[in-house]
């Protein structure tokens, strides 16, 4: 793989049906109880404008949207957007974006939901911290659901097999240069497939430097979709609060 393919891995993977396959199973009850316990901690008003971004094929966003919020998808993938906008209506938008560009529109709150940051090099992703503080209203709140670092450090399951949909999905774990890389191998309508994640092992530290850089102050850290709090080494997310 080269470096530009390394680089960009999300842009291909994010776009297979396999991709959601091998996380078609991801507990709804659990993302919908983190949004109610979120949505009861922030106190937004009912007509408030949110950004799920990125949405993938928009389950979050129809639930927000479902409490009464105004709601945009935004995701790389015009496969999940394509998906996600047989359920638009009046208050509920989808649309194809890149988050390293900024956003038209203004918003209360933008979500950035399960480990869905850190994707790139450190000043790409501080970019996309500014293009998300300038996508806020004045007094907007942006949320990161990202993982705690030393957790993952701590229970990396270096090597599993899943099998979804009758495909078997081999998948190997390992930190390289500052990245958690997973590989996964699996054979699918006659032919032998290798895609790879990649996401910057963040800690909290590291990432302060990022919102200082941005704009943005940490308000809160959470530790479970519970809202618990964080705890460094117990932890097995980090969810920041940002303002």
């Amino acid at each position: 793989m080269s470096m530009s393919q390394q680089q960009e891995w999300f842009k291909e993977w994010f776009d297979t049906r396999y991709y959601h396959i091998l996380y078609q199973d991801r507990n709804d009850d659990e993302a919908q109880l983190f949004m109610r316990n979120l949505l009861s901690y922030l106190q937004l008003k009912k007509d408030s404008k949110i950004l799920d971004l990125p949405c993938g094929k928009g389950r979050h966003a129809v639930y927000l949207n479902s409490l009464g919020y105004d709601v945009t998808g935004a995701d790389l993938s015009a496969n999940s957007i394509a998906y996600a906008r047989r359920f638009s209506n009046k208050s509920l938008h989808f649309v194809v974006h890149d988050m390293r560009h900024p956003f038209a529109t203004k918003f209360d709150a933008i979500f950035n939901l399960f480990t869905s940051f850190g994707y790139f090099d450190d000043q790409t992703n501080i970019r996309v911290l500014k293009n998300l503080k300038n996508g806020l209203k004045k007094k907007g709140v942006l949320v990161i659901d990202f993982m705690n670092v030393n957790y993952v450090k701590q229970h990396l399951v270096k090597e599993e097999t899943i099998v979804k949909s009758g495909i078997e999905f081999n998948i190997a774990r390992t930190i390289i240069d500052s990245f958690i890389v997973k590989e996964i191998r699996f054979a699918a309508d006659k032919k032998e497939h290798f895609f790879t994640e990649r996401v910057r092992f963040l800690s909290l530290e590291t990432l302060q430097l990022y919102f200082k850089e941005a704009g943005f102050a940490i308000k809160h850290t959470f530790g479970t979709y519970s809202l618990t709090e964080f705890d460094l080494e117990n932890s097995s997310r980090l969810i920041l609060i940002l303002e």
